[in-house]
């Protein structure tokens, strides 16, 4: 990707994302195609029958929708070695999630094809660029806050695997590929450490502002609670909040629901007038980001195939009436049918909120949540 060229890059990442959210069904078949190609180089995909499967009907039929405690087995065997059982290539990296789902860390190997497509979290900053031609957004740096990429090793079997979080291994392996410069570099970040103490925090937040107090900050990614937790340090520590700092133009963030509403008060009274663009990322993808004011993310659909599991059964993503709500099933170069666990709401087409995990009490949190925020369900 030519980065020297700003519009050529953003045509590039955004055209084939508004082409396929204008036509989900024939992308969506074009996309299951492609991730089928990658199944049948694997064992998983062979014992499936993946180069039999010529239809979505025949893709459930033979994949069964499958939880991480389906593939732990599988995944821990790829970590002993086995990288075929699962993988059609050999990975770059394992990343870790950083809360837990039955009581520990999930692990999900990174490839350079899922690091690759990754790049695609940049969009909701490049449609922003886009729409507004504010390409001095370029000229200045992205305050880097994700987490380190290495934060320790396991023994598995005879080898010894390094992991990280997916943040940081997205940022030392893809910020090359966008035209903005990220401070402190993830290199720098990693040389502190994994912990994840106060402490290791503070050092962390500490290295951000020395490598930053002097630049052009126009840019804010990564969690929203780390970014908060950052400002109250700066606060706490030079008595000065980022606003006094910096004019940041955007900040692109993940990690929890309720950004836009929930969150857009503190973010906007610590960091000023940001524009605020949320990011629907996990451990396993990046699945979509906001395209523009609304505030909901749209799925990159040109990338993974989405499937909703409701209460009237298994369907599309993208067939969901306006107010369904269900579990989130998609399938990735890595991981066919996965079930990852979140409640997804569909809105006004092509727009989704992610509202939690998957709970009984979710739709409850969430509903009291958009009433304590004023927000009602509104766009």
């Amino acid at each position: 990707m030519d980065v020297s060229d700003p519009k050529a890059m953003l045509t590039a990442q955004l055209q084939p994302w508004h082409e396929a959210v204008a036509d989900p069904p024939n992308t969506q078949e074009w996309v299951l195609k492609r991730l089928l190609a990658d199944y049948t180089k694997t064992g998983y995909g062979e014992q499936h029958g993946a180069s039999e499967v010529s239809s979505i009907e025949d893709y459930r039929r033979a994949f069964p929708v499958a939880t991480y405690e389906d593939f732990k087995p599988l995944i821990q065997r790829v970590m002993a070695g086995e990288v075929d059982l699962l993988l059609a290539e050999e990975p770059i990296g394992w990343a870790i999630t950083r809360g837990t789902t039955t009581g520990e860390s999930k692990f999900i190997p990174m490839t350079p094809t899922d690091l690759r497509l990754r790049v695609s979290a940049g969009r909701a900053m490049m449609n922003y660029v886009a729409n507004s031609g504010r390409y001095d957004l370029f000229a200045g740096v992205n305050l880097n806050l994700n987490f380190p990429s290495v934060v320790g090793t396991i023994t598995v079997g005879d080898r010894e695997v390094e992991y990280g979080y997916s943040s940081g291994i997205y940022t030392k392996y893809v910020s090359t590929f966008t035209p903005i410069t990220s401070l402190p570099t993830q290199d720098d970040i990693d040389a502190l450490g994994g912990g994840k103490m106060t402490k290791d925090w503070e050092a962390r937040f500490e290295l951000a502002y020395q490598k930053c107090k002097d630049e052009k900050v126009t840019l804010v990614g990564g969690v929203a609670p780390t970014a908060i937790r950052y400002a109250k340090y700066l606060r706490r520590t030079y008595k000065k909040y980022p606003k006094d700092l910096w004019q940041t133009q955007i900040m692109t963030l993940g990690s929890v629901p309720g950004i836009n509403t929930n969150y857009q008060p503190a973010l906007t009274s610590l960091y000023g007038p940001v524009v605020i663009r949320e990011i629907y990322g996990t451990t396993e993808g990046m699945f979509g980001q906001q395209r523009d004011e609304r505030r909901a993310w749209v799925p990159n659909y040109d990338i993974f195939f989405f499937e909703i599991e409701t209460r009237s059964g298994i369907k599309m993503l993208h067939e969901m009436r306006q107010g369904e709500m269900g579990s989130l099933v998609v399938s990735t170069p890595i991981l066919p049918r996965y079930k990852i666990g979140d409640l997804i709401l569909a809105m006004k087409p092509p727009y989704f909120r992610c509202i939690g995990r998957e709970h009984w009490w979710t739709p409850l949190h969430y509903a009291w949540g958009e009433l304590m925020s004023f927000n009602l369900g509104r766009l």
